[in-house]
């Protein structure tokens, strides 16, 4: 029976995938229960599994006091010392118990306490081991629909696929098999894992891409920043740490088989990879391909606010369809995005500029020149150097001007371009194409 027991307690920690010290300790306090309800007294009772017999042990402990007055639990110290010669006060002595008669109805109580036990501890190996493993990703079986969630078996256990944590561009069927994201666990209020997975979240491009490519696995390449918006476009910006190594070829691989394969999984969605630049303004140029950037400048560094000027018939292009190529690239490089047509910068940095042509010594060739020079407004003027102005063949004497006035005209401009309190910032809409339909608010911050 002894060897039965160790059997078993070995037996059911394999299929449980728990440590036999949590199945011994279930077993202990199931034995310890029943005993109690068996002996049905005050006694201390305890229990204690017997590695080399293999038995569950019960004893009585007692304490060893001065004078007795709970024989159940106390001990004399001289009867003490009759057992134990080197006995002292406060020693516990234990006083083993018979458990062959616990009977039926208490070996059956010990099976159900042992099974709850078993139970609860499997549960608690399953959430941490959830917990461990939140952000990989893990294949499902799609087992079925509840309203509008799906629920997933990932073998050990079932999840949950929410529906904001499912792409707009999939649709799933039972039996599918999909990858998913593990998103969070907890605890149910039935004590068993909850497990939320996604569809949607960057975490799942980051791993089939690491899947997909080896050297994003070994650490050759790194992704720097990972922005999607789920089942249309995603963004990926990549960096070598071997100088021999092309991030972007890596990853896309022969013909396109390495990206292709993770675009398929992703039903679809199509991915731009770009390398990762440390400069803002190169990062942004290479994040809003695939149009192509004339120029960008800082507007604010501390509140991360960059204007970028594109070609007219580009303009489109970098919004993109809805917005969304700048509203990926502003997500992607963290700064908030104005983007501009060189017709638009045109205008404002004419209106700028006409503050001059009222100043005495300033005439409209002045002007021009500035304009030609591509001056980008008075922000512009102000940090331009005595040799600048002399390539465009303005004086010493006339630039101190144009200096002087430009500082006095910046607050009214800057009065002029911000919005009234209550009003909203209005935006211009860009023309229809196929990458475009309109254009948003110019740029949103990450």
């Amino acid at each position: 029976m002894a060897n039965e027991l160790k059997v078993r307690i070995e037996q059911v920690s394999r299929e449980k995938n728990l440590d036999p010290e949590v199945v011994i300790r279930a077993i202990e306090d199931a034995i310890l229960q029943a005993a109690k309800r068996f002996f049905n007294n005050d006694e201390d009772l305890r229990s204690r599994f017997n590695h080399e017999t293999g038995d569950i042990d019960v004893f009585a402990v007692k304490e060893v006091v001065e004078k007795v007055t709970d024989e159940e639990i106390e001990i004399s110290l001289e009867e003490a010392r009759e057992l134990i010669p080197e006995a002292e006060l406060g020693m516990e002595i234990e006083f083993p118990k018979q458990t062959e008669g616990l009977g039926r109805i208490a070996a059956q109580a010990a099976k159900q306490v042992i099974f709850q036990k078993v139970r609860d501890a499997e549960r608690d190996n399953v959430i941490a081991e959830f917990e461990r493993r939140r952000g990989d990703v893990l294949n499902g079986v799609i087992k079925r629909q509840e309203g509008t969630d799906y629920i997933i078996d990932l073998g050990r256990t079932e999840a949950v696929l929410p529906r904001k944590e499912q792409s707009r561009a999939e649709n799933y069927q039972t039996g599918d098999r999909i990858r998913v994201a593990i998103l969070s666990v907890q605890r149910s209020t039935r004590g068993g894992p909850q497990v939320t997975v996604s569809r949607t979240d960057g975490a799942l491009l980051r791993k089939l891409l690491e899947m997909e490519v080896p050297e994003i696995f070994d650490g050759t390449v790194k992704i720097r920043a990972c922005v999607r918006e789920p089942g249309e476009r995603a963004k990926v910006a990549v960096e070598s740490t071997h100088k021999d190594i092309d991030p972007i070829g890596a990853c896309v691989g022969m013909k396109g088989t390495r990206v292709q394969a993770v675009i398929r999984e992703l039903r679809g969605e199509k991915i731009d990879i770009i390398e990762w630049d440390d400069d803002p303004v190169a990062l942004v140029k290479a994040a809003l391909q695939p149009a192509q950037v004339s120029r960008v400048q800082i507007v604010d560094s501390e509140q991360k606010i960059m204007e970028v000027v594109v070609e007219d018939k580009q303009l489109s292009l970098a919004i993109g369809k809805r917005g969304q190529n700048v509203r990926l690239a502003a997500k992607l490089v963290g700064w908030r995005i104005e983007i501009k047509s060189e017709e638009e910068k045109r205008i404002e940095v004419a209106a700028q500029l006409s503050e001059f042509k009222t100043m005495e010594g300033v005439d409209k060739d002045i002007v021009q020149r500035l304009m030609d020079a591509r001056v980008q407004g008075l922000e512009h003027l102000l940090q331009m150097t005595d040799e600048e102005f002399a390539s465009i063949d303005i004086e010493e004497a006339t630039a101190a001007s144009l200096r002087q006035a430009a500082t006095a005209a910046l607050p009214k401009v800057a009065v002029r371009e911000t919005p009234a309190e209550g009003s909203e910032p209005s935006t211009e809409s860009a023309p229809e194409s196929d990458e475009a339909a309109a254009q948003p608010p110019a740029g949103e911050p990450a």
